[in-house]
């Protein structure tokens, strides 16, 4: 699988970051979507936004330069090749999360809501994301047979894809995008229940994700490494545990109070 999108000579556009642009974009129109039932105005998203992404993209490279040291404190220089892979989505949420309460403190609006509305976002974003993954021939899971790929009837082009120095190795990128797809489907249902609460989407977001997240990641030849545990695993029981805290505390009281689906002063927003 060729990794570069465009070669003009002097620049090489690369697959992974079309991806990893495609899912920014696709993911802050679906948030901008969802702030506009709330009358958020549109600015304030933006804003929000035009930082976050940067911070974000900062925050997944330090992360994965972190865990690979010792490879990058002799090749200083190739911390900043992004275009070549290297992002690590635990970071990219760590750093993104710093900058979303910040702002939100700010403005003087409920993070939790506004992290529910990202979340909505934020799973078609991964989704699209994990296949710039698949360009650049990473990400990928143990070594497998063309005849395990062919009966998960995929097309051709992933099954060439999986073939790499030949061999065949599973498609584990996949797996995540669909597991990410699922839970942006169910999740657009959950938004629009009834006694839905504040909080209570992000909660679904870090159970759902980190359970797909620890089961694919024992699937997964090339994890960053912490004490010598897979460190997405170790951070998916996390977000798992914290998932289920979120839920637990805002069901207490009335399931009139705190109503995810009441716009309350949402569109007074001074900005």
């Amino acid at each position: 699988m060729n990794p570069v999108f465009l070669d003009l000579g002097f620049i090489q556009i690369y697959w992974y970051s079309i991806m990893i642009l495609a899912g920014l974009l696709i993911g802050g129109w679906l948030i901008l979507k969802e702030a506009k039932r709330f009358g958020i105005p549109e600015d304030f998203i933006t804003n929000l936004f035009f930082y976050a992404v940067p911070i974000s993209i900062i925050g997944a490279r330090l992360y994965y330069v972190i865990f690979n040291w010792s490879y990058y404190s002799n090749h200083i220089v190739d911390i900043f090749k992004i275009w070549e892979g290297g992002l690590a989505i635990h970071g990219g949420m760590l750093f993104g999360l710093i900058w979303v309460i910040i702002y939100t403190k700010k403005y003087k609006v409920n993070t939790l809501r506004m992290l529910d509305m990202i979340v909505v976002g934020l799973l078609v974003g991964q989704a699209i994301g994990r296949w710039g993954n698949f360009f650049n021939g990473e990400a990928h899971g143990p070594v497998t047979t063309l005849e395990f790929l062919r009966n998960l009837y995929l097309p051709d082009f992933i099954i060439e894809g999986m073939h790499i120095n030949g061999i065949y190795y599973q498609p584990t990128f996949l797996y995540e995008s669909l597991w990410c797809l699922i839970g942006f489907i169910a999740i657009l249902f959950i938004r629009r229940a009834k006694y839905i609460k504040i909080g209570q989407i992000t909660g679904v977001y870090l159970i759902w994700y980190g359970i797909g997240r620890f089961l694919i990641e024992s699937l997964r030849t090339d994890s960053l490494m912490l004490f010598g545990l897979k460190q997405a695993q170790l951070v998916s029981v996390i977000m798992i545990v914290i998932g289920v805290i979120i839920l637990i505390v805002r069901n207490k009281g009335s399931k009139f109070e705190n109503q995810y689906n009441n716009k309350g002063d949402m569109h007074e927003i001074r900005f």
